[in-house]
């Protein structure tokens, strides 16, 4: 005779131990974790604030990502104990050797008036928009809310800048400031892909917040229509999480560095040279170098010719500034190990190491970044590197070309 779902709940509760709130409090105090079996939109509108989000129908597929160890102590929980009984059968048959299941669920849990919390609440628009995000277990609902909470520096709108604010406004990073105060020019379209013809003579600023909002509408652009100096660079990278270099210039290159070494923030950096580029983050608060580090000089001016001397083969800066965006996400979400101390080195027309993880090390003499530095505070940049007032005013905006000694 076929079983009802009733007999099916019952031999459930039979073959998995039930326990009661105050039970599954003791027991999450020696380590024990919780699973919660609902679905996604009963998780977003509160949850238990240890537990472990898995909906019913992916249990199967994700609890050994979230539980590796069999012998865990789990319990299930779903809003009131049914959905739960039947998974934690599921997790006996999966070969979980410790399984209960909460009586109750999270509706007994908010009524003893204990600890939850409700997550981000998302739009239909966002729900959809990030759908491919919200079933990566390493980003999810929690990573996705991260990124719209978080706020990125784009230092250039120009060849390296296109590609990062293109890939994070997609991504969902809710705001994204531009520094940069030249105009779009019909030779930049040759790389600056975030550009258009009928955008010529237009602040690059403004020409890529309009790309952005019409790729991304609800992301939130902060034009910086200045030129960095010593005098503005602290106050305009405070309030960002994530810095990342974009910009084409010795001077711009120190003075960010240095920001960012006394303000503590991470800096992602990327630079390209006809067929050449790199990526890398410097980030010493955590350990790595910075870029005084590696370059404690700049070199004389005409060892760095500008794109317009050198050239930029056009889709390069596509590949190093897709990198950047990733480095930045990844800085973010605190997922995976960002480019801190390593740098990814392009040689597009080399036949054998097309591409070199190439390792930086800290300077321990460094004037900047090491323990027993030697400058405390921002410098005037243009001396530091032998040159006078910005000619073109192009600080921060075209990003072509690249200080390729570590690459060499």
């Amino acid at each position: 005779m076929a079983k009802t779902s009733k007999h099916l709940l019952d031999e459930a509760r039979k073959e998995i131990k039930q326990i009661d709130i105050d039970e599954a409090r003791r027991l999450l105090e020696v380590g024990a974790v919780i699973i919660d079996v609902r679905e996604s939109d009963e998780w977003r509108q509160g949850h238990i604030p240890q537990a472990i989000g898995i909906p019913r129908g992916f249990l199967e597929i994700r609890v050994e990502e979230k539980v590796p160890d069999r012998k865990t102590l789990v319990i299930m929980q779903c809003a009131s104990g049914t959905r739960s009984a039947y998974a934690s059968r599921v997790m006996r048959e999966l070969g979980y050797e410790n399984v209960h299941n909460l009586l109750g669920g999270f509706n007994a849990w908010k009524d003893r008036g204990l600890p939850w919390e409700a997550d981000r609440q998302f739009t239909q628009d966002e729900l959809t928009r990030y759908s491919r995000h919200f079933v990566i277990p390493e980003v999810g609902e929690k990573g996705q809310a991260k990124l719209l909470d978080s706020k990125v520096l784009l230092l250039g709108a120009g060849a390296l800048g296109s590609p990062v604010a293109l890939y994070l406004a997609a991504a969902g990073v809710g705001t994204l400031g531009l520094v940069d105060f030249d105009v779009v020019d019909l030779s930049n379209l040759q790389r600056q892909i975030i550009h258009t013809v009928d955008r010529v003579g237009m602040p690059k600023t403004e020409s890529a917040q309009k790309q952005i909002a019409a790729m991304n509408p609800g992301i939130k652009v902060i034009r910086h229509d200045v030129r960095l100096t010593s005098e503005n660079v602290m106050e305009i990278i405070m309030p960002y999480d994530v810095i990342v270099n974009c910009g084409d210039n010795f001077p711009t290159r120190y003075l960010i560095n240095d920001a960012c070494v006394f303000s503590k923030k991470p800096l992602v950096d990327g630079a390209i040279f006809r067929f050449e580029g790199n990526a890398t983050v410097f980030y010493p608060d955590k350990g790595g170098p910075c870029y005084r580090c590696l370059y404690p000089e700049p070199a004389p001016p005409d060892m760095a010719p500008s794109c317009a001397e050198a050239g930029v083969l056009g889709a390069l800066p596509g590949l190093i500034g897709s990198i950047e965006a990733l480095e930045a996400i990844k800085l973010l979400l605190g997922r995976g190990h960002p480019l801190i101390g390593k740098m990814i080195y392009f040689d597009s027309l080399s036949d054998r190491d097309y591409v070199r993880v190439l390792k930086i090390r800290k300077d321990p003499n460094c004037p900047v970044c090491s323990e027993h530095g030697t400058q405390k505070g921002l410098i005037d940049y243009e001396a530091f590197c032998g040159l006078g007032p910005s000619a073109n005013g192009a600080t921060a905006s075209s990003s072509d070309h690249v200080a390729s000694a570590a690459a060499r």
